[in-house]
């Protein structure tokens, strides 16, 4: 941490144009500018509003550390930026700061205990050497703490500390030697587009304002990127919060070499600063600072503590390190740092305009960071697409009503204290919920459901039954509530089960172009005969995945498409960005219908006798979709399942919903139909090896690869986006299989669980992680879907049988099953029954 106030490191002087026009100069900005030039891309500008630094990168506390996620994308940002901070130095000869004195992560608590030899485990695969260490060892270590209370600490010698200022100042040299323009002083009043694209950027410098032409902009504007997003209609809903840390005085025995400790029970990470100690703070409940906007004019600028709030955390923090306690504060230091609702960074392409790119709201870990996000970055802007999964980082995925004070408000005082929370499956946010809600949230209470936020909606995960009221604490162990959890998923095996998934993107896509439009824009067929449902994806230029979803046609020109609710946005951008210029029309349907499943071996007999249509498998075909009346309603009815189990899902209109549901109540009573959650769905999806976009599949997978080439119409007389690779990877996958693939994975011991990041274990060696898992109550334990590698052969079935397979489950290790066919039903003979 430096408080110095950095040199001016800038031309006075802006051009006319620029290829690439960076908005802010903190360390995410420099970044950016360092990574293009090193692509080759040096027509550059950099426009800083102040100095350098002058937002919130100048008082970062300098956290150089990769422990603590189960990403791979994060863990390789990570990564990538520890090792261009040790060696920035030698290119640009500006120091960055970076010592590898090393990280102790403490455990506190069974819980997290558990949380962290599980993230251990998955980032030791990942190439981060870390290792488990006893309570004595952590005292050998960093002997100032308190450890007789600790349950253990995770070491990893090569994390750190790096000084803020420096970093970016050498990061900015590196640019400028490149040959980027970084101009200081220089306001970016706002973007300038045409007909959907960037075409230049509004400057404030001195007494004038001038328009800078250039093909891209990219808003790495800190916490002022809402308000410039803003002025383009651009959700970015990432707000400011108060972040404290104090510096003691000098501290006998305080090592510059001592490494940076974290115990995130007692809320405090600790490191030494000038000969004493940095005491910082990420409390359970924080406090939002300026909700309504921040004053343009505030560089290197502090806050007024809250003593009062802070006061318990603090002592909480310092008791973990009680000389802490006994010695002089130097300074209390409060300053602003920037969150997002979901504490993941806004990064990507914005919806509906071409070269906007966004590199905002990244939750107090810019620094660690911000190597590997900007290299990300340079990467997807000049060649349009990202080398790493980006499913949950886009910031197309973000809604305008996140933008509201009162949500922004709530929700970043409790994200910030979910940093340093323990998080076992079960989980939850509990600001900003109620937004939205399905037209049958009452009856589902009646039911007895316990509710968990759904990209914004009130979604029922599971039913304690009717009148009753659900309890549930989250917990890596097993709860009583799993039995309702195991009679909802055996309901949809052998009887008939109610999904009230009304949260699901709908889209309308209309006109005469809507048939060429979709078939161009999906791998499948989708363009085919009237009264059809087909399911497909859509990939980029490069045989990628961008989304995963079913296409029906319901008129010569009138289409639905149906995605996840994490897809929603993606899959309106992608809409929006391929009808430019063609007569289509797309209107986003989601709150319009209800989307009622009834799923199971009983559910043609629930349907009919709800209804005068025919719903007998001669007239009505697994892919059927047509208009039928249940009760007194008209309902879209499509013969469609993602639990395989024969099943329709029902679109119904809003104000038809209780009265549908209520006519499908009353019939499936005789038939034992019952109330099913979304953790039953997701048991159900994984025996039978769905895939779910943003989870098991995302956008640097192809077809071949996650088994998808089922749904590729190979002989399509269209030139779809991702035809050449995806067709030249499905041509090659007989004769030389894919050296990486999605597997199934089941569990022969009835008793671990599955959720995500465990590794996979060919021979003793790991292969692979678990990308979702769940419990499959029809197969006896733990399911999962997980990528694994071939090390160079070929991953066949016969490759998988050679080999004995486990699972690490957080140190201990399982036997397990593994599969390129699904363990339930392979040949699909129940969804077709």
């Amino acid at each position: 941490m430096s408080t110095a106030v950095p040199s001016s490191s800038s031309s006075s002087s802006l051009p006319a144009a620029a290829r690439v026009v960076v908005i802010g100069g903190g360390v995410i900005g420099a970044s950016i500018a360092y990574h293009l030039a090193h692509l080759g891309w040096t027509d550059v500008l950099v426009l800083e509003r102040d100095r350098l630094t002058s937002g919130t990168t100048w008082h970062a506390a300098g956290l150089m550390t990769c422990f603590g996620s189960t990403s791979h994308t994060s863990t390789a940002i990570r990564l990538y930026g520890r090792e261009l901070y040790a060696r920035l130095e030698a290119e640009t000869g500006l120091a960055t700061g970076f010592k590898p004195v090393g990280l102790i992560e403490a455990a506190a608590d069974p819980g997290r205990l558990h949380e962290y030899r599980r993230i251990a485990a998955f980032q030791r695969t990942q190439g981060l050497e870390v290792h488990e260490i006893t309570p004595r060892e952590i005292a050998e270590l960093f002997p100032l703490a308190k450890t007789d209370d600790l349950l253990a600490g995770f070491y990893v010698p090569g994390d750190g500390r790096v000084n803020p200022v420096d970093l970016t100042m050498s990061l900015a040299r590196g640019a400028k030697l490149l040959g980027v323009r970084i101009v200081e002083g220089a306001t970016a009043e706002s973007v300038l587009t045409h007909k959907g694209r960037v075409v230049g950027v509004r400057v404030a410098h001195g007494d004038d304002t001038v328009d800078i032409e250039c093909e891209f902009a990219v808003n790495a504007a800190g916490m002022w990127a809402r308000e410039l997003g803003g002025r383009n209609g651009v959700v970015i809903p990432n707000q400011a919060a108060e972040h404290y840390y104090l510096l003691t005085e000098p501290i006998v025995g305080m090592s510059p070499q001592a490494p940076v400790f974290e115990d995130p029970a007692a809320y405090g990470y600790y490191r030494e600063e000038g000969g004493g100690m940095m005491v910082g703070l990420f409390e359970p409940r924080a406090a939002a600072w300026r909700v309504g906007g921040i004053p343009r004019d505030f560089s290197f600028g502090t806050l007024e503590p809250d003593w009062e709030r802070m006061e318990p955390y603090l002592r909480t923090a310092m008791e973990r390190v009680p000389i802490t306690l006994e010695t002089g504060i130097r300074a209390f230091f409060c300053g602003p740092e920037s969150f997002t609702p979901d504490l993941q960074p806004a990064v990507g392409e914005a919806p509906g305009i071409r070269g906007y790119f966004v590199a905002a709201g990244l939750n107090s870990v810019g620094i660690l960071s911000s190597g590997g996000l900007g290299r990300v970055m340079a990467q997807w802007i000049t060649t349009g697409h990202p080398d790493v999964d980006v499913t949950g980082f886009n910031v197309d995925r973000f809604q305008p009503w996140q933008l509201t004070p009162r949500f922004r408000a709530a929700r970043t005082g409790e994200i910030l204290g979910t940093v340093y929370a323990a998080h076992a499956p079960g989980t939850q946010l509990r600001t900003g919920r109620g937004v939205k809600r399905s037209p049958l949230h009452d009856k589902m209470i009646a039911q007895g459901a316990w509710f968990k936020d759904v990209s914004g909606w009130e979604s029922p995960d599971w039913y304690a039954g009717p009148g009753q009221t659900p309890t549930a604490e989250p917990s890596w162990d097993r709860q009583a509530w799993f039995e309702h959890w195991r009679a909802e998923h055996e309901a949809v095996r052998t009887g008939v089960g109610l999904i009230d998934m009304s949260f699901m993107a709908k889209f309308l896509v209309e006109g005469p172009d809507a048939a060429a439009v979709l078939d161009r824009i999906s791998a499948a067929a989708v363009a085919g005969e009237v009264g059809r449902i087909t399911y497909t994806q859509w990939l980029n230029e490069l045989g990628g995945i961008e989304a995963d979803l079913t296409v029906t046609r319901l008129a010569e020109e009138r289409f639905l498409v149906v995605a996840s609710d994490t897809a929603h946005g993606h899959t309106l951008a992608w809409l929006g960005r391929h009808t430019v210029g063609a007569d289509v029309r797309v209107s986003d349907v989601t709150a319009a219908y209800a989307q009622v499943n009834v799923q199971g071996p009983r559910s043609r007999e629930v349907l009919q006798a709800t209804s005068e249509s025919d719903f007998s498998p001669e007239a009505f075909a697994f892919r059927d979709a047509r208009w039928v009346d249940i009760g007194c309603a008209p309902v879209l009815a499509v013969r469609i399942t993602y639990v395989g189990e024969l099943g329709w899902e029902l679109y119904v209109p809003v104000e038809h919903a209780g009265h549908v549901y209520d006519t499908l109540v009353e019939a499936g009573g005789p038939m034992g139909l019952r109330h099913v959650g979304l953790k039953a769905l997701g048991s159900l999806r994984l025996e039978k090896a769905y895939r779910d976009y943003g989870h098991d599949i995302d956008n640097t997978d192809d077809l071949a690869s996650v088994g998808l080439g089922f749904a590729v119409a190979k002989d399509k007389p269209v030139d779809w986006i991702g035809r050449g690779p995806t067709l030249a990877a499905l041509a090659a996958l007989a004769a030389r299989p894919p050296s990486q693939r999605l597997v199934q994975v089941l569990l022969l011991d009835p008793e671990p669980q599955l959720h995500h990041a465990e590794i996979l274990l060919r021979d003793g060696v790991p292969v692979g992680d678990v990308r979702s898992g769940s419990y499959g109550w029809t197969l006896g334990g733990a399911v999962g879907l997980a990528m694994v590698s071939g090390g160079g052969l070929r991953v066949t079935a016969d490759w998988l049988a050679a080999g004995a397979w486990e699972v690490d489950i957080a140190g201990h290790r399982y036997a397990a099953r593994v599969s390129l066919r699904p363990l339930y039903d392979p040949t699909s003979a129940r969804v077709q029954s």
